[in-house]
């Protein structure tokens, strides 16, 4: 007898997997999910997910996957506060220290030519110190398989927006002096360090992809960039402090 053939995969239970191992600050290994077997099954999964949590922020995340391809995932919760912010903390909780920036025009997808780095400078209005958590409800995050991970909303656990820093920032901010501390000591001590160098590679990248939905970077819409300080695994909860170049400061609390 020939075998059956495979289910076909269910994004709408894959989010609800997800939702419920978010909600109980839980995480099950990645050989305890079915796989997107691409990229369209992990952004259907990633969608039925934030419908489930109720996000409602234009507030997002971009980053490349391994293989080159822009992707993007919304932040949640999202607060906007220089200081006195809360976010939930758990086992496994991450900071990333970020720039992000609002976009003052849409940048709507090109069919012809492309996005330069001079057109997206243009469009920001607004740029911003910033703070994200990550906390997968993968025991392994993407290390196995990035679409589950980009399913999981790439991980993101919380952000913080914090104060406005001068527009230049976007192409300054590397090199920049940028201090972390935890409960008062220092977790991070050194000049920022983008993973490409340009805080705007991947916001680019994303732009210029011309598979993203219509609806995607439209004025109004936060971005946040990508880490200056690595994944620093804050292993209890307590109050972080960020200062970049000495004076931009933005403080909050995981609890």
């Amino acid at each position: 007898m020939a075998a059956s053939a495979a289910a076909p995969f269910d994004p709408r239970a894959l989010a609800a997997k997800l939702h419920g191992l978010r909600r109980s600050q839980s995480q099950a290994p990645t050989a305890e999910f079915a796989l997107p077997a691409d990229l369209r099954h992990a952004m259907d999964a990633q969608n039925f997910l934030a419908a489930d949590e109720a996000i409602a922020s234009n507030a997002w995340k971009v980053t490349v996957s391994p293989d080159g391809q822009a992707v993007t995932a919304p932040l949640h919760p999202f607060v906007q506060a220089e200081s006195g912010a809360q976010i939930p903390w758990q086992r496994g909780t991450k900071l990333e220290a970020e720039i992000a920036v609002r976009l003052g025009r849409d940048l709507p997808v090109r069919r012809e030519g492309s996005y330069s780095r001079a057109d997206i400078v243009d469009a920001i209005e607004a740029v911003h110190l910033g703070a994200e958590l990550l906390a997968s409800a993968i025991e392994e995050s993407g290390k196995i398989s990035f679409l589950l991970f980009l399913a999981d909303r790439l991980g993101n656990s919380g952000y913080v927006l914090g104060p406005r820093v001068e527009k230049p920032a976007v192409d300054t901010a590397s090199g920049t002096p940028l201090k972390v501390t935890f409960n008062g000591k220092p977790i991070y001590d050194a000049p920022a360090q983008h993973p490409k160098g340009d805080v705007l590679t991947w916001l680019l990248e994303y732009a210029n992809d011309g598979m993203r939905p219509n609806t995607s970077l439209k004025a109004g819409a936060l971005v946040t960039t990508g880490t200056l300080c690595g994944a620093i695994e804050l292993v209890t909860p307590g109050d972080i402090e960020i200062v970049l170049g000495g004076s931009t400061c933005l403080r909050l609390a995981l609890v």
